[in-house]
Formats: C-alpha cells, sequence, structure tokens
C-alpha cells in the first residue's frame, strides 16, 4: 500500500507544509475539542436512556473537521449518523443533532441558510443524493460544490458505485469522503474488498484518489482543499480516503472486543488526532493549558445549552405526525389523526 498523505507525524512535527497558519490551525482544533466534548456527552446521555443509539465518533475528528474547514458556508454536505462533527462544523446545531438522537423529526430539519442534509441512516444512500445536488448547482450556475462522508463499508454498497459512476460520466462537482476506520461494524477492512486502496477505486470512475492519514488535521485540510478547489472550478469530483479509526464501538448496541484486539486500540490510540495537533500547536507557541481548560469548559456549557434546549421542547401531540404529511391533509390520514387521538 502507498503511504498516506501527512504532514504531521504522530509526535506533531512537521513532515511536510502545513497548507494554513497557526490560527486557523488553532480554530480547527478547537472544533476538534468542541466535537469530542458534544461526542462523550452524548455516549453518556445515552447511557443514562436520554438518547436512543448513538454512533461515537472519537478519533475521527481530524477527518471531519479538516475535511469541512476546506468548504465555504454555502457548500454542500451530505454525511452520515457518525459525522456529528462534520455537520456542526457546517452549521447544523448540536441541539438538533441531539434531537435527532432521540427520535424527535425535528432534529432533521437544518438551520435557516445552511446546506447541510440530516444524517443519513441507510448506508451509502446518500452519496447519490450528494451527487444529484452537486449536479444541481451546475444546472443552476453556480459554483457551490457538495461534499459527502461515508465509511469504508459504504464501498460495498451498490449506491456508492452509481454515485461514483454518475460523478465521473458527469463531472459534478463533489467530493468523496471515506472515513476508512478499519470496520464496517464488524467486519475487517480485508474481508470487503481486495482493493488495494479504496482510494484505487476512483481509477474504474475516471476521478481522482488520494490516500490520507485521516488522524492528521492538516493533511486532510491539504487534499480537502485541493478536491473543493478542483470540483469549483468544474474539474469534476475526487475521492478521498481518510485512514483513520474509532475508538469506540460502532454503536452503543455494539460490543467491538469481540472482533477487536485491545493492542489494536492501544496503538491506534497512540496516534491520537486531538494529541497531535496539540503537539504541534504547543512546540509553536500556540496552545497553553489555560487555553485548553477554558476551551473545554466553553464548549462543554455550549453543549450542556443544546441539551437543556432539546429536552426542553414540548413533545409532539399524537395527531401531530399526520398534520406534517401534506400540506392539506387527504382524508385517510384525517381518518388516522382522529383514530390516534381518540387513543390518547
Amino acid at each position: 500500500m502507498a503511504d498516506p498523505i501527512r504532514i504531521l507525524d504522530t509526535e506533531g512535527r512537521l513532515v511536510g507544509d502545513p497548507p494554513v497558519d497557526l490560527e486557523e490551525t488553532r480554530r480547527m482544533y478547537a472544533a476538534m475539542v468542541a466535537a469530542r466534548v458534544y461526542d462523550r456527552k452524548c455516549s453518556a446521555m445515552q447511557r443514562q436512556g436520554r438518547l436512543a443509539t448513538y454512533a461515537p465518533f472519537e478519533g475521527q475528528e481530524a477527518a471531519q473537521i479538516g475535511a469541512t474547514a476546506a468548504l465555504r458556508p454555502d457548500d454542500w454536505l451530505v454525511a452520515t449518523y457518525r459525522d456529528a462533527a462534520a455537520m456542526w462544523m457546517q452549521g447544523y446545531t448540536w441541539r438538533n443533532l441531539i434531537l435527532g438522537r432521540t427520535g424527535d423529526e425535528r432534529g432533521g430539519q437544518a438551520p435557516e441558510d445552511v446546506n447541510v442534509m440530516p444524517p443519513s441512516i441507510t448506508v451509502g444512500a446518500h452519496m447519490i443524493h450528494a451527487v444529484g445536488t452537486a449536479w444541481a448547482e451546475v444546472i443552476k450556475g453556480t459554483d457551490r460544490i457538495a461534499m459527502t462522508m461515508f465509511g469504508d463499508g459504504a464501498t460495498s454498497e451498490g449506491d456508492f458505485h452509481e454515485a461514483m459512476n454518475f460523478a465521473g460520466v458527469f463531472q459534478t462537482p463533489t467530493v468523496f469522503l471515506c472515513q476508512n476506520n478499519g470496520y464496517a461494524i464488524s467486519m475487517a477492512r480485508h474481508s470487503q474488498t481486495a482493493a488495494e486502496t479504496i482510494a484505487d477505486k476512483a481509477l474504474g470512475y475516471g476521478m481522482p484518489g488520494v490516500l490520507v492519514d485521516g488522524n492528521d488535521v492538516l493533511a486532510v485540510r491539504a487534499v480537502a482543499d485541493t478536491a473543493v478547489t478542483q470540483a469549483r472550478a468544474g474539474e469534476g469530483p475526487t475521492l478521498i480516503e481518510a485512514l483513520t479509526y474509532r475508538m469506540g464501538p460502532h454503536t452503543t448496541t455494539d460490543d467491538p472486543t469481540r472482533y477487536r484486539q485491545d493492542d489494536e486500540v492501544e496503538e491506534w490510540r497512540k496516534k491520537d488526532p486531538l494529541d497531535r495537533a496539540r503537539r504541534y500547536l504547543e512546540d509553536n507557541g500556540a496552545w497553553t493549558p489555560e487555553w485548553q481548560a477554558d476551551l473545554e469548559e466553553e464548549e462543554a456549557d455550549r453543549v450542556e445549552r443544546a441539551v437543556l434546549e432539546a429536552e426542553a421542547l414540548e413533545a409532539f401531540a399524537p395527531g401531530q405526525i399526520f398534520e406534517a404529511m401534506f400540506a392539506d391533509m387527504t382524508p385517510g390520514l384525517q381518518q388516522q389523526r382522529d383514530e390516534a387521538e381518540g387513543a390518547t
């Protein structure tokens, strides 16, 4: 396998040219800290019975934040149930993400002027939507692009191949970001494909394929910048494979000890994306323990406020689910609503 593109080694030392200055690196690092605070809070809430099944993403913050940091605010993001950090970075709110995890459909509505689709639960299907959205922007004559995120398991789905093929043929401004965290639930990556890398699959669809260290936020930002610039200039799509690792389970219903060895997990823990970026900032005088403490406190407060807002919303009445289907209710829906309200 070819070596992935890397700018920071695991100790946070530069091995390549950074794509952004220290101030922008601090911004991305702060976003990764915020994402980890949110992720750990949601994992705790699920254990308390306050959220439904949750998909933790600890360990994948650099891939999500580094990639979305390359987008403009009006670009599109089409992501999955494990991409809360990326969605938040592009304008989705912690409140709505939390609502979605409680089963409240109001969490699936993006804020005004935020071009982020609700998190896709169906593995792979959302990539087709991303390609269609990008193509629509071409037809409309804008220079907006669409980025879509997915895991290595999604590359085994037919939707992945359909989306890649259409994007390649029509040269849509789409950036495909595969967060290869090693496992599709319990299935190891080597059991899914005989290709040397997932990035190699791009060749068959007539687009560039790039392999990057997904725990190196500067490297991810660099390759995402290039892919986004090319897409915006009308040069077509790119497939990026970000090699990373989810430190926790696939979801809170999963037991990863049944298919992963402890030494593998500990080896990846040494490659923590936050530690790597922090060491780089510290070595360059851009990080202090005081700033870290203030940052963690501020982000914890922000997440707590989002939780309070989400949990304070009045629950839907039984009939409202029927009223939200069409602008004007059909007779059949009216009858169902009346029956539901009569049963309560």
